[in-house]
């Protein structure tokens, strides 16, 4: 019988990962995945305690540095006191934690609403899918944005752009009627980002103009389509950044025939891109909204949903329309409230585009000297860097891959001291580097960060 308790090494986990771990997950990727024993602020350790810049941050999820002692005291506390209630019961943190986002959203975008809790954002996106369907009339279609991402459940997966989520799992009814984002750095020539967002929103508009484009009755004044999902900066497609009137051109479209906005912050969220959501930066109102990942910073899985009271409230949406055994878990919502608190007395607003701003000048300077780098942008502590081929448009992903696997061998000497560099790939060809690190990155780190993303650039380009 198999000795869980016997020390293992590398190669006899790997052996026993190959043999009984099922490999539907994201990890195996890559052939060798990595290793890590330790981690603390902006950095992983290996084995070896050889550190790692992380500059992905559990995709956005740990925005508050690894092992954030207030947190991680918050999480203890909760551990000590009232670590499991059956969700069938209330408990203090549920519902402070609940109040105190619901205020936020009214104060800044003066509407009333309610919080419902899961545990990850795909469910969360789920339960979103069931309140706006719910509160529809029979509607059930959705719009959605080409390089959209909304997670990979059955429902979430209708919403998700990609085909290849959906493909293997046969049909889906209601897949959403995907949209043009503005992806200004392929998208028309002769155009600014601004000119493309209003092109698109006209685009859009012209859909419900005529019964023959599918998506309006004009005689009954009525759309086939329930809702908009849009995440306000996307994030597995590459962190691709609208111009800031976008929004409100969308919008004015969606409430003129009446179809409800729903922002995915899932990625966004929690100051990242220097507000508490980002959909801040771009004046609009939205019905629903979904939030997750780093609002318990990566300690235990939460997240939620915030919904209009006349979608969300008892009558409309009573108890048992949606459930999950570990939806609104005191060690979640516990962290989640020190988190809040913790951002709320912070000074990200501040800080977060200061650095992101610093961050992003040395990614300018990156591209000036590397014909490679084809596009850089952000917003905040959001940021990209778009990988091509010398002629600094066509789609490099082999650099992206040479680039993550070389950052993770550990072998980049600082100062006579190795190193590894961690890197995320997104974008719709897959060579995106979509930085989000700690939003407590120092500047000092900062400079690293991109002493060694050009030491990659060095040794992969030439390779």
């Amino acid at each position: 019988m198999y000795d869980a308790a016997a020390p293992l090494t590398e190669a006899e986990l790997r052996q026993l990962d190959a043999q009984y771990c099922s490999w539907g997950d994201t990890v195996h990727y890559v052939d060798q995945p990595k290793f890590f024993e330790s981690c603390e602020g902006s950095y992983m350790f290996d084995a070896e305690g050889r550190p790692y810049l992380d500059l992905q941050m559990w995709y956005s999820t740990v925005n508050f540095g690894y092992a954030n002692p207030r947190l991680n005291a918050a999480a203890h506390a909760q551990l000590n006191r009232l670590p499991q209630v059956a969700s069938s019961h209330l408990h203090r943190e549920k519902i402070e934690l609940a109040a105190l986002i619901a205020r936020d959203v009214e104060a800044k975008f003066g509407r009333k609403g309610r919080v419902h809790f899961n545990v990850g954002g795909a469910q969360a996106i789920d339960d979103s899918l069931k309140i706006v369907r719910n509160s529809a009339g029979g509607r059930t279609r959705m719009f959605s944005f080409q390089g959209g991402y909304h997670g990979r459940t059955l429902g979430a997966s209708t919403i998700t752009s990609s085909y290849r989520y959906r493909r293997r799992f046969g049909h889906f009814g209601d897949t959403a009627h995907f949209i043009e984002f503005p992806y200004a750095f392929r998208g028309p020539k002769g155009m600014n980002k601004e000119e493309y967002g209003e092109k698109i929103v006209a685009d859009f508009a012209r859909l419900f103009e005529s019964d023959f484009h599918a998506v309006y009755d004009v005689k009954a004044q009525q759309s086939e389509f329930a809702a908009l999902y849009a995440e306000p900066i996307q994030g597995t497609g590459g962190y691709v950044i609208p111009p800031l009137n976008f929004f409100k051109g969308i919008k004015k479209v969606l409430d003129q025939y009446g179809v409800m906005l729903v922002v995915d912050e899932v990625q966004m969220g929690m100051y990242r891109t220097g507000k508490l959501w980002a959909i801040e930066h771009f004046g609009v109102q939205p019905d629903v909204m979904v939030f997750g990942k780093s609002v318990t910073n990566g300690l235990n899985p939460l997240a939620g949903v915030w919904a209009r009271d006349e979608l969300i409230n008892p009558t409309v949406f009573p108890p048992g329309s949606t459930h999950s055994t570990f939806n609104a878990n005191p060690m979640g919502t516990a962290v989640a409230l020190e988190t809040l608190r913790m951002a709320t007395q912070g000074d990200y607003e501040r800080t977060v585009p200061e650095k992101g701003a610093y961050f992003l000048e040395g990614l300018k300077e990156l591209q000036r000297r590397w014909p490679q780098v084809g596009d850089v942008d952000g917003l905040g502590l959001a940021l990209r860097c778009e990988l091509c081929q010398a002629d600094g448009f066509t789609p490099d992903k082999a650099l992206m891959d040479r680039m993550v696997a070389e950052g993770l061998k550990g072998d980049l000497d600082v100062d006579g001291k190795p190193m590894g560099l961690i890197l995320n790939v997104g974008g719709y060809y897959k060579n995106v580097i979509t930085l989000a690190p700690s939003l407590e990155i120092t500047k000092d780190e900062i400079d690293l960060a991109l002493k060694l993303i050009d030491m990659l650039l060095a040794r992969c380009v030439a390779a």
